[in-house]
């Protein structure tokens, strides 16, 4: 002890002895308060060691202040601050599940309602832990059993211990770089850097992203949105007269696809359908689908996929924008359109984890009311995969908050079942159904996931006839992106019939196909397969106009996909491109009948140059739009811009029942309609982890979704 005491007595002892401590109280607070779902014992070793590199780091700084009245006063101010910044990011966690973001901090956001008056009761016993250190710590010094020494650091050692510091965080983001690739390039979720990297660094990325988007967003300027402004004006595209309001009025029920291809439609593996269902709904008289409907996201991917579907503007060059520009821009996407045009009611139901995505942040800009999460579900044990609850409970699961929403609705379902690396439990797979073998794991799991989802999606379909929602509703139904990478588009092959010493990158390219269908019941049977070119950009404009809801007052980068007037060059976000006639991929053009190389014309090759720049313009104005968040200097006829602080996903089914009871007999929720008897009861699954009992309370026991992620 006494050893100890004359090693904490000197400057260098002092210091290890706040990095310690402080090292501890972290590792207190990543197995206490947060739920950082780390998998195996790389993720656990890099998890229990993120913190010492730039906790060392920090308090390393006060080793160039040569006094001791300066030295001492310096490192713990360093200590307090540092620990205040954990526990506000603790309180925080508590009711968002996230962390703090400068622009939280700052009250720049205005998603921190968090840290207001609500904080005392979000403390706990335990958090006497996070001050204890540094109460007893100034008790010693001002006691003098914790001495001052007035020996000074050299400059050449200060250095070295900064020097050390920062080699021993190069080597934690190797290590979190060799876990989760493009850790810091194409973020999914706070958790992860704060998982790998740890929270000081967390803040230090946030920071730096902070400084450059506002930067790029102080010199934006009102002229910038002018341009925007003309090109979509020039390129709106007229509603089809036939389809303008066949909607008007009905519920839009949206289902998304997650990883789900074009290709599987129709598709018969051993003389057996992978989707009979959606196979059944593609050639139904009520549903209006398209076979040449693309994918157009980027590092985003699911999040792409969803801001396109929303806003009708494209993701970003690098990484998402939801993760890197969604807490604080500018939206004016379809909730709340719907709802400030036609007194629509928005949720969504998802899962997995509020954060993942930055949705719980995100959502709130786009004016949805209620966000149903994963912990409104019970994802205990087998009821849920990496990704969150699995599909067919998400379903049956989802219908006492459903049932409360006041209509007309637009619903939003993320299914995760069919997501990468396509895991299924034995008791969920259907023993009748024999996928393919074509010796690639992924590629055959697929089909098997694919037909999952199918099944679930179908009990869903019972439902909805069943209870009377079917009738009064669009359901629109839509694949999000690829499931089959690029590079295991070879061992998919010869399930398609071709030959994988052949496979090009036009292959590829026509793989990027997902399904698109608008399923509109008793609305006259005309319903078909429709062979027009388009991708997820067009969705909203088309969604709108199915409504009887005019796109034109809108800045938006699609056109309507029945309309005569609409444009069929389809952009990918590396801008290749696919028309259809031709298909552009690295400069290279095919074309579209042959599948080779085409030989141009000079009249096709002026053609192709017009397209090529149509796309480029399109991409670098959606991205001068979103990134300097022009949307701010718009204000389009009858919009009023969105506040995210209306916004509050917790007790989302409270609140809809108290609405329910304010109206009375004016209440036009599904419970109210059915003379406030629930129609859980007409949900029919299945799904043998329903019979399964739960090993804890409504919380979420959901594995790490990157772990596994491509």
């Amino acid at each position: 002890m006494k050893k100890l005491s004359k090693f904490v007595d000197t400057r260098i002892g002092f210091f290890v002895l706040l990095v310690v401590l402080f090292w501890f109280k972290t590792l207190f607070a990543y197995f206490t308060d947060f739920s950082l779902g780390v998998e195996g014992i790389f993720q656990f070793l890099i998890l229990i060691f993120n913190p010492l590199a730039t906790t060392a780091l920090i308090y390393s700084l006060a080793f160039y202040f040569k006094r001791a009245r300066f030295f001492y006063p310096v490192i713990m101010g360093l200590d307090i601050a540092n620990t205040l910044l954990l526990y506000l990011n603790v309180i925080y966690y508590r009711e968002f599940t996230d962390f703090m973001t400068i622009a939280t901090m700052t009250g720049y956001s205005k998603v921190n309602q968090g840290l207001s008056g609500s904080s005392l009761a979000l403390t706990n016993f335990h958090d006497i832990f996070y001050w204890l250190d540094i109460v007893v710590i100034l008790l010693l010094m001002l006691f003098r059993k914790i001495h001052f020494d007035p020996r000074a650091i050299g400059s050449r050692l200060a250095f070295a211990f900064t020097s050390m510091s920062l080699v021993l965080f190069g080597c934690n983001l190797a290590f979190g770089e060799m876990s989760r690739p493009q850790l810091l390039g194409r973020t999914f979720d706070r958790n992860y850097i704060v998982k790998y990297l740890g929270i000081d660094a967390f803040t230090g990325y946030d920071l730096v992203k902070s400084q450059h988007i506002n930067d790029m967003r102080q010199s934006a300027t009102k002229s910038e949105l002018e341009k925007v402004k003309k090109f979509t004006d020039k390129h709106y595209a007229k509603a089809n007269p036939q389809m303008f309001g066949i909607a008007k009025g009905r519920n839009v029920i949206v289902i998304h696809l997650e990883s789900f291809q074009q290709f599987i439609i129709d598709k018969k593996i051993n003389d057996q359908e992978v989707t009979p269902f959606l196979n059944s709904l593609y050639h139904s008289n009520d549903t209006y689908a398209f076979d040449n409907f693309f994918h157009q996201v980027g590092q985003g991917k699911t999040s792409d996929a969803e801001n396109m579907l929303e806003t009708s503007t494209f993701g970003l060059p690098q990484g998402s924008l939801f993760a890197t520009l969604g807490s604080d821009n500018t939206f004016q996407g379809a909730p709340a359109i719907l709802n400030q045009r036609a007194g629509y009611t928005s949720a969504v139901f998802h899962g997995n984890v509020a954060s993942f995505w930055n949705r719980n942040n995100v959502y709130k800009n786009l004016g949805y009311q209620y966000f149903f999460d994963a912990s409104y579900y019970d994802t205990s044990g087998d009821k849920a995969t990496g990704y969150g609850l699995k599909d067919k409970l998400l379903f049956k699961d989802s219908i006492k908050y459903l049932q409360a929403l006041q209509q007309p609705f637009y619903a939003k379902y993320i299914t995760v079942t069919n997501h990468f690396p396509y895991d299924l439990d034995d008791e969920d797979k259907d023993p009748n159904f024999q996928t393919t073998d074509t010796g690639d794991s992924n590629v055959d799991n697929y089909f098997v996931t694919a037909h999952y989802l199918d099944q679930s999606i179908q009990e869903f379909f019972n439902y909805l006839k069943k209870s009377g929602l079917y009738d009064h509703s669009i359901i629109m139904i839509y694949g999000d992106h690829y499931g089959i990478s690029n590079s295991e588009n070879t061992s998919l092959a010869s399930v398609l019939g071709k030959n994988a010493d052949d496979w090009t990158d036009f292959d590829n390219a026509q793989l990027q196909r997902v399904p698109l269908m608008f399923v509109i019941p008793n609305s006259g049977g005309h319903g078909h397969i429709d062979h027009t070119y388009g991708g997820e950009i067009d969705v909203l404009p088309t969604l709108l106009h199915l409504l009887g809801i005019s796109s034109k007052r809108y800045i938006q980068f699609g056109t309507d996909l029945f309309s005569s007037q609409h444009s069929q060059v389809v952009a990918f976000r590396n801008q290749d491109f696919v028309t259809p006639h031709y298909t552009v991929i690295g400069g290279t053009v095919y074309d579209n009948r042959t599948g080779k190389e085409a030989e141009l014309t000079k009249k096709q090759q002026e053609r192709i140059k017009k397209d090529h720049q149509l796309v480029n313009t399109e991409l670098s104005l959606s991205d001068s739009l979103n990134e300097k968040n022009l949307l701010r200097f718009y204000h389009p006829k009858g919009f009023k811009p969105v506040n995210p602080a209306d916004y509050n996903y917790s007790n989302g089914l409270k609140r809809a029942e108290r609405i329910e009871r304010k109206k009375g007999n004016k209440s036009t929720s599904l419970y109210s309609e059915n003379h406030d008897q629930s129609t859980e009861n007409d949900f029919s699954t299945d799904a043998p982890e329903q019979n399964h009992s739960s090993t804890d309370s409504n919380r979420i026991k959901i594995t790490n979704p990157d772990a596994n992620n491509k």
